[in-house]
């Protein structure tokens, strides 16, 4: 008799969910909420310990009698964060997290040292962009030396959660691929990628070792005491949160594309070869399966829906029914939703805005499908970034926050032309965590049933809530997003000219 616990270290939260094996299904989450420290200059961070309380809180909730049945522990973290480790395992900073976008500065000089960014793509997959850890780690030394010089271990959050569970340091491909400077052909630190962090310090010995996917590590006696856990626990090696989110929504095997409506937003896939896009949008990160995870984040979705909501003073149903008020094109409003600066396009000191405005058009329903619209225009040129990789696909996936709203799911279905199918389990990462903490007591017991066949088991899609694109709808979203796409590049000439549409890349 089974549990596996999924802990998933949100920007937001820190959510638990026991899954229980046995009968196929949750039997719990709890969630403890996070603050976040944000400054003017695009700093974003929160303090390691603040993750340490929330899941305190969270496990002194899970029920005993699944507390007592708990054989294994998978963690999801948010990616990117970088935290700095001294002696003792003393955590010698806040952790700048995905967020934060002050290190545009440090991108500069590290893509320079390096060569160009199209050599950072061409050498180790990806450029080193605001929000990676890579330019973190130069802006600690630029700005907190004591602490760069204290430096002992550079660990990513969820490298640290299980370092708090295990005692033992450690990470895995799909997580480190997301710092900047590890080399996602061969799945190793990049030796020259370092040199150009620090030309004068070898940072190589402060990186955790990269376990297989599968392994795991035994709970250590410290954590499992405090938790009062059962002895012969392991802890898998985990991932960052969209990595586990592959796993909850099965983009573990090729043709469908994971679309989270979050905070952010993120398309990700699995590909069985390194995904590469021509124009550097595209992040081309290995998975915690052994295949590559290429995603596209923008740094602006829920985020701005629910901005709107709030300067509107309505609740959620009522801003439901404001999306059936208003029609395809917000009446001519055009949102760019950058209000944290933006990541694809690479956009980091962008501000918010809000054109096309009249007397007659600027009303709450089309201020909110504006914003929502806005979103999702902006993910819809990741799926232009996903082509540019050779990418194709038959279904989106739908999770997050975002995909609770019947109107939402209906404009995504609309906007990509494809259809939408919604999880039975919307718990995202915490889910995916628990499946691979499954997944691994599996292997550790012998068993080598392949993690696909796993995810596949414990699917769930609501096809009551699944919907497929309206042609009208769709011909006239391909009008609204050329337009998007043409406000966009007319207020920021470096996005570059505006995508084809789907009929014109056929012919």
């Amino acid at each position: 008799m089974s549990v596996f616990l999924g802990i998933d270290a949100g920007t937001q939260s820190v959510k638990l969910l026991a899954f229980d094996a046995d009968r196929g299904r949750e039997a719990h989450v709890g969630s403890a909420p996070l603050e976040l420290d944000s400054r003017a200059d695009g700093s974003r961070e929160q303090r390691a310990e603040w993750w340490l309380d929330a899941l305190r809180q969270c496990m002194k909730e899970l029920p005993d009698d699944l507390r007592r049945r708990v054989a294994g522990i998978g963690v999801s973290g948010q990616q990117h964060g970088f935290v700095p480790l001294g002696d003792g395992g003393r955590v010698l900073a806040p952790v700048k997290l995905w967020c934060d976008t002050s290190t545009a500065a440090e991108c500069g000089e590290i893509t320079g040292r390096f060569g160009g960014e199209d050599r950072c793509i061409d050498a180790v997959g990806n450029p080193i962009l605001p929000g990676y850890t890579a330019p973190k780690i130069v802006w600690l030394k630029k700005h907190n030396a004591e602490a760069y010089d204290a430096l002992q271990h550079i660990l990513l959050p969820h490298d640290y959660l299980n370092y708090y569970l295990t005692g033992e340091i450690y990470t895995e491909c799909g997580d480190a691929s997301g710092t900047g400077y590890l080399n996602i052909f061969r799945r190793q630190y990049d030796a020259e990628m370092l040199g150009a962090l620090d030309p004068d310090r070898d940072l190589s010995p402060m990186l955790p070792p990269i376990l297989d996917p599968g392994d795991s590590v035994p709970l250590g006696e410290a954590a499992r005491s405090e938790f009062d856990l059962p002895a012969g626990v392991r802890v898998s090696v985990g991932g960052g949160d969209n990595m586990m989110s592959a796993l909850a929504t099965g983009s573990v095997e090729t043709g469908v594309l994971t679309l989270s409506l979050g905070t952010s937003g993120t398309l990700f896939a699995h590909s069985d070869a390194p995904a590469l896009d021509p124009g550097g949008e595209l992040a081309a990160f290995c998975s915690s399966t052994g295949g590559w995870l290429p995603l596209l984040c923008t740094m602006n979705c829920t985020l701005s829906t629910e901005l709107t909501r709030g300067y509107l003073g309505r609740d959620l149903d009522a801003c439901e029914r404001l999306l059936a008020e208003s029609r395809p094109g917000a009446g001519g409003l055009v949102t760019l939703p950058f209000f944290s600066g933006e990541r694809a396009p690479n956009l980091p000191d962008a501000r918010a805005s809000l054109l096309g405005m009249t007397g007659d058009n600027t009303t709450p329903a089309n201020l909110y499908r504006s914003a929502m619209e806005g979103a999702s225009f902006a993910l819809r040129r990741g799926l232009d970034a996903f082509a540019r990789a050779g990418q194709r696909f038959s279904a989106i996936r739908l999770t997050g926050g975002g995909a609770a709203s019947p109107g939402w799911r209906q404009m995504i279905a609309d906007i990509f032309e494809l259809p939408v199918q919604p999880l039975g389990n919307n718990q995202g990462a915490a889910q995916g965590a628990a499946l691979q903490a499954l997944w691994a007591a599996q292997r550790h017991g012998g068993d080598d049933t392949a993690i696909a066949e796993t995810i596949a088991r414990h699917l769930e899609i609501d096809g009551d809530a699944s919907c497929t694109p309206h042609p009208d709808t769709a011909a006239e979203y391909r009008e609204h997003y050329r337009h998007f796409i043409d406000t966009l590049q007319q207020l920021h000439p470096q996005t570059g000219e505006a995508a084809p549409t789907p009929s014109e890349r056929e012919e």
